[in-house]
């Protein structure tokens, strides 16, 4: 297929993922994951009438008829079995997680309340109390058998309470895919190596590792290869018979080295794109290989195989993996930005929030595609689509953060 606009680019890779295979893990090693299953609540939430206040329980009826002086029956702990009251103007103390007493049904703070001996007493006046006040119901939150986190959540740390709350100590979750980034060209050296003149480190292999272990999309394994086709033919080919997906960087473009499209092809994979009408990384091809793995070519400059695998490469293994998908993410330029009359431009930017709460995106373009160290300061960048002239500031843009 020949050049395409980002939205496209976007809907035809995503109309090509495979959806990965789940399997069950302890919680403890299910930390950013995605959920493959529905968790339903294994009791009721709370599974009884909690006491949200420490002070004294009491039967509402008795404060309806005019009592304010309650003889004390005993002390309600959190933890414990509950209590009861057996007779009219009785109350049981209660702390904060505790059951409420059987016979009670409100509670009234303790700083409202006056104890001598064995009596509690409401004194002033002025005290309104409520029939069922600080009383956490049974089922309130949830009832048992029902959905409290559904297939596609990825597990954060209020995820993570739920889970144990419903009593789950293993869960399905999505397989993390086993993806093979591998970078090519005769300059690239591996940090720590010793570097000619002429030569540059690796750097595009290390960040996209970086980027997909920082959000357990995949298992990443690093390979580098030289401008050559046989070699390229030869490890492509091995790679794709253990990997779910394959990510190359550099090669891609139209130059005398720029082998990977021809290799793929010798390889019997399909194509399915290769350009985008964007800027930084227009060359980027996208395909499927002989054994229907998907294959993402970037170009090898960093600033753009970094855009294209946030733009691009992120989100298909969200979906492969059964994320379900957030909202877009808008904010306004604060400055004006560049614009391009037939490209869509990717601006990385800093953010900050103005007065009014409104999130702000200020500019932050790098000298060339290959300046990478200019990201380390930016948030993401924001996509502006074709435009005559400039983008004026307040321009509302999507934001990718990398």
């Amino acid at each position: 297929m020949t050049q395409v606009t980002p939205a496209e680019a976007e809907a035809l890779i995503l109309a090509h993922m495979p959806r990965f295979p789940s399997r069950e893990e302890p919680i403890a090693d299910c930390v950013a994951r995605v959920l493959a299953e529905d968790v339903v609540a294994d009791r009721d939430q709370p599974p009884f009438d909690r006491v949200t206040m420490d002070g004294i329980a009491i039967a509402y009826r008795d404060w309806q008829a005019g009592t304010r002086a309650f003889d004390v029956v005993g002390t309600q702990a959190a933890g414990a079995p509950a209590l009861a009251t057996t007779k009219p103007a009785q109350c049981v103390e209660v702390m904060t997680g505790a059951m409420l007493p059987r016979g009670t049904d409100t509670v009234i703070p303790v700083e409202r309340v006056e104890r001598r001996a064995g009596a509690a007493s409401v004194v002033a006046s002025t005290v309104v109390v409520a029939s069922r006040q600080f009383v956490h119901r049974r089922a309130a939150d949830r009832a048992a058998g029902s959905v409290v986190l559904p297939a596609g959540t990825r597990i954060g740390a209020p995820e993570m309470a739920v889970l144990a709350n419903a009593g789950r100590p293993k869960v399905a979750v999505a397989a993390l895919p086993r993806v093979a980034v591998i970078s090519t060209g005769d300059e690239l050296v591996d940090v720590g190596e010793p570097l000619a003149p002429y030569q540059i480190r690796s750097t595009n292999d290390r960040a996209l590792e970086a980027g997909l272990a920082r959000e357990r999309l995949a298992l990443v394994t690093r390979t580098r290869l030289p401008d050559d086709g046989a070699a390229l033919a030869d490890a492509i080919a091995r790679l794709d018979e253990t990997a779910d997906a394959l990510i190359l960087s550099g090669g891609v473009s139209m130059g005398q080295f720029d082998l990977v499209p021809g290799v793929l092809q010798s390889l019997g994979a399909k194509l399915v794109f290769h350009r985008i009408r964007q800027r930084p990384g227009k060359p980027m091809w996208f395909g499927l290989s002989a054994r229907g793995k998907p294959i993402f070519a970037l170009p090898g400059n960093p600033v753009s195989t970094l855009v294209c695998a946030t733009r691009y490469i992120m989100p298909a293994l969200r979906q492969a993996l059964g994320e379900r998908p957030g909202a877009p993410e808008l904010v306004a330029l604060s400055e004006p930005s560049e614009a391009s009359q037939e490209l869509t431009y990717f601006i990385p930017v800093k953010l900050a929030s103005s007065a009014a709460g409104v999130l702000l995106a200020a500019p932050r373009p790098t000298n060339t595609s290959g300046d990478f160290v200019a990201l380390a300061g930016t948030d993401g960048f924001v996509e502006l689509p074709p435009r005559r002239g400039d983008h004026p500031p307040g321009t509302v843009a999507r934001l990718y953060r990398w």
